[in-house]
Formats: C-alpha cells, structure tokens, sequence
C-alpha cells in the first residue's frame, strides 16, 4: 500500500506539471489567437498574408514535430528552451492557429448594423472593435475556445517525448517500476477527465456572466 501512495504521489506531481503546461499553454494561445486572428482581417495586406501564413503552418504540420523543432532544433540555432518553455511554446503555437479561426469568424458573426451603428457614433475602427465588435465577438467564441483548451490539455502528453515529467511521463515509470499498465494510466484518465470537466465549467460560468452583461446590447 505505502509503495502504491508513493506512485500516486509521483504520478500527483505530473499532474501539476500537465496543469501549468495547461494554464501557461493556454494564456499563450489566447494571445496568439487574437493577435493572428485580427491580423488576418486586418487591411494591410501584409499583415494578413504572415498571419495567414502563421495558421496554415500551425494547422499543417504535426505538432510533434513542431515540439521537436522548439526542443532540439531552437537551439542549433541559438535560442535554448527548458523543457516547460519548448513544451508552452508548441502548444501555444499549434492551438493557437485554431484560435485564430475562431476569433476571426466571431469577429465577421457580429450583425452588421453593429458596425454601422460605430460609424454613425464616428467611432474608429480601433475604438468600434474594443468596446462594440470585440465585447460581443468574445461570446461567440468561448464555446470553442473552451474545446481547445481541453484539446491543449490532451496534447500535453506529447511532452512526456522530450522527459518533461508531466502525468503521461509519470505513469510511463509507474509502468515500467510494477509492471503494472492498468492503475497509472486508468489514474491519469480519471485526472485528464477532471481537469477537462473544471475546464468546461469555467469556460460555462464564463459564458453565461458575459452573455448576461450584452443582455442590453443586444435589444
């Protein structure tokens, strides 16, 4: 029994590791996601072609191979990542080439007459997306930013390739200790599933405060 909290233990320890990777992963890919999503309606036609450039790359190629790319090849070139960086820098890269898709669609789902309603207050573009598209936008998309932060969650398994000690990592030497396939991984699938299911009830909490508070915009 003592030798069985011990693995536990250890396999608890990973999963601090998956919910920092989780939570800085995440942070990254929010910002990614606007900036590349706004790039992509931008009206510089510059602008929109490297943040085009950006989602097509991250959405094409594997992210294994993009996590090998930040851990191993980086630093051939001068840039040394820890583990936890190269491990949130992937992550943050592929997920957010997702988000960017989706905050560009919520940004063109909001109604036309609220744009034409900032043109008639003389509002900038800058101002009219701060306090009217973007409020309105941000709605529309938490359902699915929701899903790729579950998504994010799933794919830090891939960081146990590099031996950054996360949950999968764990449980790989719990294996490899007993003997024993089924009691690590069937632990970490019931972690995987909670941290999912707090995930969506945040990003559910979320949604409906927000969705309140436009309550009045929207009539």
């Amino acid at each position: 029994m003592d030798m069985w909290l011990g693995y536990l233990q250890l396999i608890l320890e990973g999963a601090i590791v998956t919910i920092k990777l989780t939570v800085y992963g995440c942070a990254f890919a929010l910002v990614v996601a606007f900036v590349a999503g706004l790039g992509r309606l931008s009206r510089y036609a510059v602008v929109r072609f490297l943040a085009g450039t950006y989602v097509e790359f991250f959405r094409g190629t594997s992210i294994f191979v993009q996590l090998f790319w930040a851990y191993y090849v980086l630093p051939l070139m001068g840039v040394t990542l820890t583990e936890m960086q190269a491990g949130v820098l992937a992550l943050g890269l592929n997920v957010g080439a997702y988000g960017a898709e989706v905050v560009r669609g919520a940004v063109r789902a909001v109604g036309r007459e609220q744009r034409e309603a900032c043109i008639a207050l003389n509002l900038t573009r800058g101002q009219a997306m701060r306090h009217v598209i973007l409020p309105q936008a941000v709605v529309v998309m938490l359902p699915t930013f929701g899903n790729n932060a579950i998504e994010l969650l799933k794919a830090t398994a891939i960081v146990s390739l590099i031996s950054l000690a996360d949950m999968t990592f764990q449980a790989q030497v719990v294996r490899s200790q007993t003997g024993n396939t089924a009691i690590p991984f069937l632990t970490i699938l019931v972690l995987y599933f909670a941290m999912a299911t707090v995930i969506s009830g945040l990003v559910g909490l979320l949604e409906r405060r927000m969705a309140r508070g436009l309550d009045g915009v929207r009539a």
